[in-house]
Parts: structure tokens; sequence; C-alpha cells
């Protein structure tokens, strides 16, 4: 979950180095720190704060070729100046950034504590340093790092820097991701792409298992047992405007707004109007085997799991298959009855969610079937997985999720209109849910131009101490995932209930200061959320409620346009994201980096 850059080439590495990481704090925030290879040695700076708090610490003369630097999320040990990355050994002479988390470090620490090793922070992460140093009796630094990675369990993504070998960079990979970047007469290396495009779309995303040595005008690539492997460039498809800001305040308002074009682009390509189905070649599933398929159960963490619940619901109505979403950081730690005629599917924007890589690579281990649906091309659980679906949602900066969810529900009713007209989905059918696809970018378009109204009941319920989410059925992912969004950006407590659940215990919680929001879809259970919504009111509660039509027990409500029913979740999203966004504003919170969070989660 952080954010690791590294440079080498001709050029003064220090200011690349802290744009890479000025990219990258949507993946950790809470300290940074750089190193770079000058004549005398290394220099490093550290600062707990913010990639501007490193900058301001900079000295005027930090001149090298050569550098690493890092930007943190805290898992072992505060924020502190001490705890930030680089971590350096004893002799100053080796740096080393990680990503990731050793389990035995505990035991690694005690044992070189035993040995006279000092440690400096509560890290980790510092006990990969010593051990590089402590294997100095090898010839090269790349033996050196394989022999300290020998000793290590866990995930890590690390760059090595070492004042003896200025001449390379060394990086590592198991279960964090590492990308080389390829410039001209320069290499880089970073957790994510987003640090690189803008000095190169050429890229290398190196295996579990796999190591790079970066010299500034070749690479090379191998296994920790020292096998050479074969990696050629590929091609980025998004440049260096995808990550910057416009004319907006925030990545997250940009992102929103982005959402028509973005669902436009998931579509496109993608429509069969001769049969009434869509063209998926990426699933490498053929009618065959879609139509032996018996269950399908989706897996995803956060937002991702929230929209999985969208799709299970998509697939159940329109291809008649059961189908069942649940967290994958809990389905890989149950012991889960794996079958052969289940088809599985991942969810993950960024193809790096370790919990749902693990349950991947389990599933995997077992023989299963396992699409994958992400939006970055290349990531590990695209390469895991046997087939799937790229999202095409483009970069999301903000650590919120917006429109990769929105795209994420999109992806599910294609994968749903596919599976049900392979099955027994008729054509009439198959062309409703055609056409309401394509009315959803001018309809996302329609309900962001009643940003004004939003954000002028954000600011009306802000306020709250706590708010309830409630809707039925499709509703209630919804519910979900608006609470979540809600809880995540503004720091607002609020909790997701079927509505049809409030009678059997969160009723009790129902005040003046606990408002409602509640999702009333104009469907067949109508007239039963407008019972629950009594029940609110007859206790002294405040509703806002999302649908089609005014509803007059609410105070108020936001209305969107009717899509086809199956599809109408995907629109009934889309205020209560910008919902969240004034609220957060109007908190005066810090929407694009909320505290405790991170965009990639790739640790346990």
């Amino acid at each position: 979950m952080c954010g690791i850059v590294g440079y080498i080439g001709k050029r003064d590495a220090a200011p690349l180095l802290l744009e890479g990481l000025q990219r990258l704090e949507y993946r950790g925030y809470d300290s940074a720190g750089v190193t770079v290879a000058a004549r005398s040695g290394l220099k490093t700076v550290k600062a707990a704060g913010r990639v501007r708090d490193l900058e301001a610490r900079l000295p005027k003369r930090f001149a090298g070729t050569a550098g690493i630097a890092h930007t943190r999320w805290a898992t072992h040990g505060a924020p502190t100046d001490d705890n930030a990355h680089p971590h350096l050994d004893s002799s100053g002479r080796i740096a080393v950034v990680h990503n990731g988390i050793i389990d035995n470090a505990a035991e690694l620490r005690a044992k070189l504590t035993a040995e006279g090793v000092a440690f400096a922070s509560e890290t980790d992460s510092e006990v990969l340093v010593h051990l590089i140093a402590r294997a100095d009796d090898l010839e090269t630094l790349e033996a050196r790092v394989q022999r300290a990675l020998s000793f290590v369990q866990g995930t890590y993504g690390i760059a090595v820097l070492h004042a003896g070998f200025p001449d390379r960079v060394v990086a590592a990979r198991n279960g964090s991701p590492v990308v080389l970047g390829v410039g001209d007469h320069e290499m880089f290396v970073a957790s994510d792409v987003a640090a690189l495009v803008r000095f190169t779309r050429q890229v290398v995303t190196l295996d579990d298992g796999e190591m790079a040595t970066l010299r500034a005008n070749d690479y090379r690539t191998y296994t920790t047992e020292a096998l050479a492997t074969e990696k050629s460039p590929t091609t980025v498809e998004w440049d260096a405007e995808n990550y910057d800001i416009g004319g907006h305040d925030h990545f997250m308002h940009k992102e929103i707004f982005e959402q028509p074009e973005a669902v436009d682009r998931v579509l496109r390509g993608r429509i069969d109007d001769r049969f009434a189905t869509v063209h998926l070649g990426g699933l490498n599933l053929d009618a065959r085997e879609a139509r032996a398929v018996r269950r399908v159960k989706i897996l995803g963490c956060g937002s991702a799991y929230y929209s999985g619940q969208i799709g299970a619901q998509l697939i159940e109505e329109l291809a008649r298959i059961p189908a069942d979403a649940e967290p994958a950081s809990e389905f890989r730690y149950r012991n889960p009855v794996v079958d052969p005629d289940t088809l599985y599917i991942a969810v993950s924007q960024s193809g790096e969610t370790y919990d749902t890589l693990a349950a991947v690579q389990e599933l995997k281990r077992k023989g299963a079937k396992v699409l994958g649906v992400v939006n970055v091309v290349g990531s590990a659980v695209a390469r895991e997985a046997d087939g799937g679906i790229y999202l095409h949602a483009g970069p999301e900066v903000c650590v919120v999720s917006t429109k990769c969810f929105t795209n994420t529900a999109v992806a599910f009713a294609l994968l749903a209109l596919h599976l049900g007209r392979v099955r027994d989905l008729s054509v009439a059918d198959g062309r409703r849910i055609l056409d309401g696809l394509r009315k959803l970018p001018a309809q996302i378009e329609e309900i962001l131009q009643q940003e004004e109204r939003v954000a002028e009941l954000a600011a009306a319920y802000a306020p709250a101490r706590s708010m309830m989410f409630v809707g039925r059925v499709r509703g209630y992912p919804v519910a979900r995932e608006a609470a979540q969004k809600l809880k995540e950006v503004s720091y607002v407590h609020a909790e997701a209930y079927p509505a049809s659940e409030l009678k059997h215990g969160p009723l009790a919680l129902i005040e003046p200061d606990v408002p409602t929001v509640a999702v009333v879809p104009d469907d067949e259970l109508l007239e039963k959320n407008r019972a629950t919504l009594e029940e609110i009111k007859a206790r002294s509660g405040r509703i806002l409620a999302i649908g089609h039509q005014e509803q007059r027990t609410a105070d108020h409500t936001l209305t969107v346009p009717r899509n086809e029913p199956e599809l109408d979740p995907i629109l009934l999203g889309i205020p209560l994201q910008l919902l969240a966004y004034h609220a957060a504003v109007h908190l005066g919170r810090d929407v694009d980096k909320p505290r405790n969070l991170a965009k990639s989660v790739t640790v346990e």
C-alpha cells in the first residue's frame, strides 16, 4: 500500500523522485523519504507527513543521478521520521524501500539484535537492509539481495541502492507490485505506473519471485534463484494527462464527472446488435463452458465486494444462474468448498489487492475457473486469472472509488447479458438490456447536473452524528456502497441495512439526529419501501430518498432517470457519490486522501 519510486540515469534524481512520490500519495501519505547516491555516498532525507513536508526538508545541494524514494502507509510503527523509508544499514551505505509485510520480522529482528545489530525504527522493513548488509561476503549486490530475501517470509516490493554499486538499482517482487519504466538512457522503478507515465510509457511488470537490475542504459530480470527471465516492455494506455486534476478541486470530483465517458469506454466495441448480446473476447469462456456453469461466486474487498453484490443480482436475474458475492478477505480463510461447476470472479480495481489475489491463487491451486474484473492491464489478478473483463475506467487517483465502481457494475451487466443470451434470455430481453446500457452515459450526465442541489442537501445532513442507509434487493448493495463512501471520505459514521431488516433491530437507532438515506426505485418493491419510510417517519427520523419520483414521506428526494429495472442500481448510486463528496467538502476533510486509508491494499 506504500509508494515506491526509483531512478537511475543522467539527470538529477531528486526532482524526478519527488514528482513520482506526489503521483503515488494515494498509496500512502503518512511519511515519506528519499535517498540519492552522491559521490560522497548515500544522502537520505525523511519526514513524517506528506511529500510536501519531505520536499521542504531537502537541502539545496542534494544531487545524485541514482536514487530511491518512498511514501508510506503505516503497518508497523507510527508515522515518524525514524519509521519513514528508506531504511539504512548501520554503515549508511545501503538503502531499502519496501512495500508489503514481513511476516517473520519479529523473529529476524531478534536474531539480528542478538548478533549486535542496532535498529533505528519500529518497522518490519528495516530487517531487510540489515540482512543485505550481513551478506557482504558475496561479490554482487544482486547476490546479497537474493540471500537476504531467502530468509524472508511475507510480501514485498523492494528497491535497493548501495554506495558500493552506484551504477545500479536492484528491485524484487513477491506479492506487492513492482513496475520498471524504460526511458531514453535512464530507467525507473515504481510500485505503480502512475509514477512513471510522466517520463515513459514503456513498462515491464515483474512477477512474484522475480528481480531486476536497473542501469542507466539497460535492465535485466531474473528469479530470486538467479535464473534469467525474458521480459519485453509494453506500452501503457494512459498518459500523464490522465493523472492531472484538470479544473477540479479534487480528484474525487473529477472522477465522478468522468463517469459518462468511462461508461461509454467499457461499452465501446462490445455490443452485438445482431444477436442482442455482447462480445467479451477476454473471458476465454466458450458457449459450451458458459452453459456448464452451475453457480457464480464473486470475490472482492470493499467497494469491489459491493459491486460484486450488484453483479450477482444481475447474473441471477438475466442468466438465471445462482450467484452470490463474498469478501475475498474472508473467503480465503474459511476453507471453502471449491466446486468445479462454479465460475469464480475476482474483482479488484488495481488488480493488486492482496486478499483478492491470494484468493485467486488458492482457487487456481484447487483447479477452479477464475475470471478477473480489473481496471489495470497487466496487473497481478489479470495475469493469474483464466480470463476476464477490463474496466477501461482510466486512472483513479482518489483513494475512494467512484468511476471504477460504476464501470464494474456495468461490466457485470455485460457479463450477465452474455451468460443470459448463451442460456435462456430472449432476444427481446437482450435488446431491452442493450438499449438500457446505451442510455447510461447520457443519464449519468443528467444526474450530475443536479450537483448544486446535492451539495445543499449534503450541507444539511453532514452534521449528523450517524446516518442509516437502507435499500431492498437491488437497492441494498447501492445502500452499502453509499454508506461506505460517506464513512471513507467524510468520517461520518454510517451503516447500511436491508430495508426489510430495519424493524428487526436497527430501528432502535432512529431519532432526529440519525437521518436515513433510503434507496427507493420504482420497481415491484416500491410500496414495501414506502412502508419502511413510514416506520422511520413515525419515529421522528429524517429521510433523504433516492429514487425515480418524489416520496411524500421523505423530507427530501433526489430523483434519477429510469432505466431498465436491472440496470437502475448503476444510476441510483451516482447522486450518493456526490452526496459523500460534498459532505466531506462541507466538513473540511482531505477528500482525496482520507485518514488511515490507502488506494491499493497490497497487505493483509
